[in-house]
Parts: structure tokens; C-alpha cells; sequence
């Protein structure tokens, strides 16, 4: 594996459902009021934790039809949506929390000079008032949702959009992730990538997408990575 300490990047940016928090059971108490609005079986949270990773529209999709590839009809889609936003936007973070270590991990960030940022493929209306909830919004220089350019994950528009902000090469530049689509967008852009284990990869492990390295909790960031050089230091 690559050792990220060698690189001394100067951004890192790191993903939000599944790295920085469990959102599941948020998500998946919508995902059931939806569901029980439409008379359609509940899903629950174990088969929600499998389908999250492409945005809420795609999360919607596969609790209409109970499965991660397929799509269903778009009446009943069109019907739903709605329900999944209202009840969502409502809960954003009633049962979501933080994972054991990201305060740390956020915090050494932080202390060690690292620009750093947070990409997501959720969108404002929701990752906005779910980092503030948390306590976690004024940590990032940037947040780039879902719904903020073009394109999301995992095309690397994101991450370049960041470093742009930044001002930072991307060889200068990490990933820190959970899933497949962290990976791809980090490779396609040419930072190095991160992943922890414990995230929503739809039932893979995250090592056989062969990232640079897989750390048990961001507090262990702090063993990966060297201090970025202050103004006036060696």
C-alpha cells in the first residue's frame, strides 16, 4: 500500500454517509413511512444499510423495488419521492451519529494545517443541517454536496471542484472514504484515497477496491499522515 505519509498532501476531503456518519437509521425510518404511505412492506434498517452510497433518489429507488440494481415503475417513483424528502428533510438527525474517532481524526486535521473539506453525494438540504447538528459544518472549508455541480461521485467533478477552492494540486490531494464510488472518483482525479471499513459498500469489503490504505476509525489519520509545514516552520 502507498504510505500516505511520504506524499504530505495538503487537502483532504473526506465523505460524509458512512465515514463521518451513520445515517442509516435516519434514512431508514423515511424509508419506512414512505413505504407504509404507499401500503408497500416496510424495509427496515439492516436492508437500507446495503442500498445507501448514490444519493437519496437512487435510496428510493431501491426500497421501491428491494434490491440495489433495477429501477421501478416511475409512477409509483414519482409518488414516492416526495413522501421520502418531507419525511427526511423533517429527521434529518434525530438517530444519525457521528462514528467512534471522526472527532478526533476531524480535530488533528485541523491542528496539523490540513485544508480540508467534505464531499458528499447527499444533497445541501440535507448534509447542511446534518453537520451543523452534529457540530461538524464549521470544520470544513468547503462542503460540495450532491446537488452542487454537474456531476457527483464517483466522477472526480468534486473532487477536482475542491481542490480548485483550495488551490491545491491533486497528487497533493486525499480521499477519505467508505465505498467503491470514494475509490473510482479518487483514482479518476489522481489523489490518493483512504477508506475506513465500517461504511456502506453495499455488503463488500472495501478492501478489494484496493485503496492506498484502510484505517479501522479517522482517529488513526493521525499515524498515516504528516503535519502540513506552517508559515516560518522547516
Amino acid at each position: 500500500m502507498t504510505s500516505i505519509a511520504l506524499t504530505r498532501p495538503e487537502m483532504v476531503l473526506i465523505d460524509l454517509d458512512g465515514t463521518l456518519v451513520d445515517t442509516v437509521p435516519d434514512l431508514a425510518c423515511a424509508v419506512d413511512v414512505m413505504m407504509g404511505e404507499l401500503g408497500m412492506p416496510l424495509r427496515g434498517e439492516a436492508r437500507v444499510r446495503q442500498w445507501i452510497g448514490n444519493g437519496v433518489e437512487r435510496l428510493v429507488r431501491r426500497a421501491l423495488i428491494d434490491a440495489v440494481d433495477g429501477e421501478p415503475d416511475e409512477a409509483l417513483f414519482r409518488r414516492a419521492y416526495p413522501i421520502f424528502l418531507r419525511e427526511y428533510e423533517e429527521n434529518v438527525c434525530e438517530h444519525s451519529r457521528l462514528y467512534p474517532g471522526v472527532r478526533e481524526g476531524v480535530d488533528f486535521l485541523k491542528d496539523a494545517g490540513y485544508q480540508i473539506g467534505c464531499v458528499t453525494n447527499k444533497g445541501a438540504r440535507f448534509t447542511e443541517p446534518l453537520l451543523k447538528a452534529l457540530g461538524l459544518f464549521n470544520a470544513f472549508g468547503i462542503v460540495v454536496s450532491g446537488d452542487a455541480l454537474p456531476k457527483k461521485k464517483p466522477d472526480p467533478m468534486p473532487l477536482f471542484h475542491a481542490a480548485e477552492f483550495f488551490g491545491v494540486a491533486p497528487q497533493r490531494s486525499l480521499m477519505v472514504g467508505d465505498s467503491i464510488s470514494d475509490v473510482q472518483a479518487a483514482r479518476a482525479a489522481g489523489f490518493g484515497i483512504v477508506c475506513v471499513p465500517y461504511g456502506y459498500n453495499h455488503g463488500h469489503d472495501i478492501r478489494d477496491a484496493k485503496p492506498d490504505a484502510v484505517i479501522a476509525s479517522l482517529a488513526e489519520l493521525r499515524g498515516l499522515l504528516a503535519p502540513v509545514a506552517r508559515s516560518g516552520q522547516a
